[in-house]
């Protein structure tokens, strides 16, 4: 039909993404999806079933009609479930070129220049400009754990663009430890300052102080978590960028080494702790970093030397009463179910003890068994009381699914006492937090914003509420900016992938920006929900 030409060029535009092409549905110029997906089965249904009574040219014409719909539909899945772009809004510094959404702009770009270095570039936390080095290394970890033990089910396009978001947090930690053995860097920017101000990170006009610990200065909990980080990434780009992953290790096992002789939490030292407290303050002390770090060690080099540190330290850390817990301040529950794997692989016997207590960690998350248990909304939310709730469930989960696979690979079940699990029942929870999570709740919303039709609109973070720089270049003081905080318009830049802070204990929901602690996404939150999503849409069946 030579008298049609190009249009809809532009489709996708207001989500960030490409939704060019496929068929309008009638005489009118809007696509439908719901329809445009029945045409494309009726289609195929023909050239199945009554291919053969059709002419070659019917049938190959048949054929690029269904093509041009499922090449279009295949792009309204290609993000479902697991379109996680956080770290790409979250990004500080110069942006580079294949940067996905585009409403951002580069930021930041003295930072550390207080302290004569370069500390460009990173992630900021959460909805503010402030980069806390200690939950962006757990972000990094948790992305890295991600690649290593979930890549089987991501697509190569999602493998490969979450080894970018690794690199980009892993370049700017190892400028956080470029100075050890003498100095580690905490964080840049001041919270209250920050807080007091409600500016996008392009037209940052508050104090972007940087601040370091000197050896002896205690920072087993930043360090460790750095190690964490370091020799995860080592492990998740040996394939990929040999040379990259040995510098990880090297500087993880330096990172290491100042962790465990300096013994103490960061926030000791009264030069950062007013900074970093009441943030990020490692109120599960630092114990459980120097064991995380270790752990991430033992698997990234397979060193006797951090499976004698794990097995002297087990009992003296604490590691059997501080299971329930994992999260961006608690890793003993992460460290045993990573630790756990060795016993499931190698029979590593000394390693034993972590695999049972990661075994009562599992089992907690039953009713029906005896001993401890997790906690759940009346709707079916893991929940433990901490400030937004999602990045609770988002941790566990990840471990919990982390766990079950590692009993499937190596052909067992979970046992507790006298009841027996299949992995499939854990994995069975985990689904229903991610179903939870996009819209299956008492409260049908969506916590992923741009997933579903009911999704958080006014989230609680500067860049997406406040006009692009590249729309409107002229800066938005903090006044202005106060002024778009309290407004009830959405937010113009949409945060898509991007999963917020969620309900409350009762399931209660409270959608505006002025509630942080419901409507604010963090990099922490989202980071292990990249291996959770990559599983489920490459395991759609689990029920």
């Amino acid at each position: 039909m030579t008298w049609r030409g190009n249009s809809g060029l532009k489709d996708g535009e207001n989500l960030n993404t490409d939704l060019v092409g496929g068929y309008y549905d009638a005489g009118d110029n809007v696509k439908f999806h719901f329809p445009m997906a029945f045409t494309a089965t009726m289609l195929a249904w023909s050239s199945v079933d009554f291919g053969c009574y059709m002419s070659q040219n019917d049938f190959r014409h048949n054929l690029g009609a269904l093509e041009w719909a499922t090449n279009y539909l295949l792009k309204t899945v290609s993000q479902l479930p697991n379109r996680i772009f956080v770290q790409v809004c979250q990004r500080s510094g110069r942006l580079p070129r294949e940067q996905r959404m585009l409403w951002r702009g580069d930021s930041a770009l003295k930072d550390g220049e207080n302290l004569n270095t370069d500390l460009v570039g990173g992630y900021y936390d959460a909805g503010d400009n402030v980069k806390f080095h200690f939950p962006m290394a757990f972000t990094a970890t948790m992305l890295a754990w991600s690649s290593i033990d979930f890549s089987c089910y991501m697509s190569e396009n999602d493998f490969s663009h979450n080894l970018v978001n690794i690199k980009w947090a892993t370049d700017y930690l190892l400028k956080t430890v470029s100075q050890l053995p003498h100095r580690i860097f905490v964080q840049v920017g001041e919270a209250q300052a920050d807080h007091d101000c409600w500016e996008r990170p392009e037209d940052m006009d508050t104090p972007r102080t940087a601040f370091a610990i000197d050896a002896p200065g205690p920072a087993s909990d930043l360090a460790g978590e750095i190690t964490a980080a370091l020799a995860a990434a080592s492990i998740a780009f040996k394939q990929s960028r040999p040379i990259y992953s040995q510098l990880l290790l090297s500087k993880a096992i330096q990172t290491f080494r100042y962790a465990d002789m300096h013994r103490g939490s960061y926030a000791d030292n009264q030069n950062v702790h007013n900074a970093a407290c009441p943030f990020y303050c490692s109120n599960n002390g630092y114990k459980d970093e120097l064991l995380w770090g270790a752990a991430w060690l033992r698997r990234a080099t397979g060193s006797d030397y951090y499976l004698e540190y794990l097995v002297n330290n087990r009992e003296t850390f604490g590691v059997d009463y501080n299971y329930l817990d994992f999260g961006w301040d608690s890793k003993f529950g992460g460290a045993d179910v990573l630790i756990a794997k060795e016993v499931f692989e190698k029979n590593v016997s000394a390693l034993t003890p972590f695999k049972d207590i990661a075994e009562k960690m599992m089992c907690a998350v039953f009713p029906e068994t005896a001993g401890p248990h997790m906690s759940y909304t009346p709707g079916g939310l893991l929940y433990k009381p901490v400030g937004s709730q999602l990045q609770s469930t988002a941790a566990m989960s990840f471990v919990i699914l982390t766990y079950a696979d590692y009993l499937s690979k190596s052909s067992q079940q979970l046992s507790c006492g006298n009841l027996k699990f299949q992995p499939d029942s854990l994995r069975r929870i985990v689904k229903r937090q991610v179903d939870y999570i996009l819209g299956d709740n008492p409260m049908h919303v969506s916590y992923m914003v741009g997933y579903g039709d009911q999704y958080p609109r006014q989230v609680h973070h500067r860049g997406s509420s406040i006009p692009s720089v590249k729309v409107q270049s002229t800066a938005f003081g903090c006044i202005i900016g106060w002024n778009i905080f309290h407004s009830d318009n959405p937010n113009p830049n949409i945060l898509v992938g991007a999963v917020v802070g969620g309900p409350n204990v009762d399931d209660t929901f409270v959608g505006k920006r002025t509630n942080a602690t419901d409507t604010e996404p963090t990099t922490y939150i989202n980071a292990p929900l990249v291996g959770v999503f990559a599983y489920f849409k490459s395991n759609p069946n689990v029920t």
